[in-house]
Formats: C-alpha cells, sequence, structure tokens
C-alpha cells in the first residue's frame, strides 16, 4: 500500500527542514527565460553543475536568442564538448532558438503543449521551464524525484516518470509542487544518493520503505 497524503505530509515537512532553500542551481540571467530553458535541455543526463561550466562561455558567445539561432553547429559543439551528448544537444538549442524566434515571436512558451515542440525538449524540461519562469505550479521528475518516489513508497517500484508526476500530484497540494520538487531534489541530491545514501543519519527512517528493506 503506497504512503497516503497525511504520512507523506509529515515526510515532506522533514525534508522542508533538512532543505528550507532548495532551489533549481542552473544560473541563468533571470531577464532571459531562454537561458533557462537551454541550460535545461543540456542538463539532460548530465549534471547542473556540469552544464553551469559550460553556460557562462555560452552567453558570453550567443547573448541573445537570435545569435545563437545564426550559430555555427560547430561552434557550439566546441562549447559544449565537456558535457554528455554535446553533438545532439548543440543541434537541439540551435533548433530550438530558431523555433522560439519563428513560432513564439523570441518568447518561452507558456504551456506544455507549445513548449514539447521544441526541439530536446520533454515534459520534464517543460515543467522546469513552466515552475521557474512562470510560476505556474509544476512538478519535474528527474533521477532524484523519482528515485525518493520509490524509497518512500509514494509509487510503484516500477512506476515511470509519468506515473510519478500524477502520484505527486494527486498527493500534495498544488501551491506546494514548485517548492516540493526543489526540496525532493536537494533530498535526493546531498542525502539521499543513488549510492550510499546516508541512510544511518536519516530523519525518515520510521517512514522509508528502502530503510526497512536494507534494514532486515
Amino acid at each position: 500500500m503506497r504512503i497516503g497524503r497525511e504520512r507523506l505530509k509529515k515526510v515532506l515537512a522533514i525534508i522542508g527542514e533538512m532543505f528550507p532553500d532548495a532551489h533549481g542551481e542552473l544560473e541563468w540571467d533571470r531577464e532571459k527565460p531562454f537561458q533557462l530553458l537551454v541550460a535545461v535541455i543540456l542538463s539532460a543526463q548530465t549534471t547542473d553543475k556540469a552544464v553551469n561550466k559550460v553556460t557562462p562561455s555560452l552567453w558570453e558567445k550567443y547573448p541573445e536568442i537570435e545569435d545563437l539561432a545564426h550559430a555555427n553547429l560547430l561552434d557550439v559543439e566546441n562549447s559544449l564538448r565537456t558535457i554528455g551528448l554535446y553533438k545532439n544537444k548543440a543541434k537541439n538549442i540551435i533548433k530550438t532558438a530558431r523555433a522560439v524566434l519563428r513560432d513564439f515571436d523570441g518568447r518561452v512558451p507558456k504551456t506544455h503543449k507549445e513548449l514539447e515542440t521544441l526541439p530536446g525538449v520533454g515534459r520534464k524540461t517543460a515543467n522546469v521551464v513552466l515552475g521557474e519562469v512562470y510560476g505556474i505550479p509544476s512538478i519535474a521528475v528527474d533521477t532524484h524525484v523519482s528515485r525518493i518516489a520509490k524509497r518512500l513508497n509514494i509509487s510503484a517500484p516500477d512506476a515511470d516518470v509519468a506515473e510519478i508526476e500524477q502520484d505527486l500530484m494527486k498527493k500534495i497540494p498544488k501551491r506546494d509542487w514548485i517548492v516540493t520538487h526543489h526540496r525532493l531534489i536537494f533530498f535526493g541530491r546531498y542525502h539521499c544518493l543513488a549510492k550510499n545514501p546516508k541512510c544511518e543519519t536519516c530523519p525518515l527512517q520510521s517512514y522509508c520503505k528502502y530503510y526497512k528493506e536494507i534494514s532486515r
């Protein structure tokens, strides 16, 4: 039986005490939402830290969306060489820049449907952009959120990202979706790690299905 709303509320309150200042760690200019869109596309299957190392020089070379739209592919690839899948990502961010200019008058779209027409943008990326740029309630399920949802018995062990997102949205008040998304990521990134999670010092031991299983 999955964890219920009331029990989950207590779990999230504890995580909130552990990480009260959880926030998105990708770095971007708040006056240029397109930078976040690009950074989230680049963050697929790599760390925010790795993305933050390459984006300053990327913004320097291509300060405006128009600059990236007209960029040379090889030059963009060279700027991204240190992150995974850099060739594919270079293609996607150039195509996305062109599509935003062509289809959305240079503005980052503010619906899932529109965002997901852009190259390299799936539901997770769309959720991050909607929450961070527009404050639209959303829960982006990345590897950390997925792991925590399964370990804490919020979702089934074989649940996919869409099912996990639905489970979280059903059990958490809409007004808390964005902050919960950030706190779950921090909890997974800095405490409940994929390898060597800090179970021995975890205040969620009594709530955690994973801890009970390894304790046996």
